[in-house]
């Protein structure tokens, strides 16, 4: 019995990697189209986009489909959902507030039993609302 794999996130991001097939994927946007459509704009052999398109369609993010004589090529909408949702948890971080984070810091350090002095003036009476003391979070802008 075979088993379909599914694409990791190492297969989607290699496929998204060259160019050519980050090409394809836009000129897929517009519309399904045929395999030697797809070739026109390329200065490559028919076999060397066929070698793009097997990697795409590994991936998952086309499928390629045999209808009479000819093979169209379809983008496959959901098959950058994973990797979309994994580059998503990077974008909900903004710049690290360093002001704040030096404060966090100190103050660690001063609840670790560390004698240094709090720098810039500070003292342990200063809490700033950009950190929280009870889940040592860092706040970001």
């Amino acid at each position: 019995m075979l088993f379909a794999m599914t694409p990791t996130l190492d297969t989607i991001f290699a496929a998204l990697a060259d160019p050519t097939r980050r090409a394809i994927l836009s000129m897929l946007l517009e519309d399904d189209m045929a395999v030697t459509d797809v070739a026109e704009p390329f200065q490559m052999s028919l076999a060397a986009i066929s070698k793009h398109l097997g990697v795409l369609t590994d991936a998952g993010l086309i499928s390629r489909e045999k209808r009479g004589r000819v093979i169209w090529c379809k983008l496959e909408p959901d098959a950058l959902r994973e990797a979309s949702v994994w580059m998503q948890g990077f974008g909900q971080m903004g710049g690290l507030d360093l002001d704040a984070f030096e404060r966090f810091l100190e103050r660690e350090l001063q609840a670790s039993g560390d004698p240094g002095e709090p720098q810039n003036g500070q003292n342990d009476d200063d809490k700033s609302d950009d950190i929280d003391d009870t889940t040592h979070d860092v706040s970001f802008r």
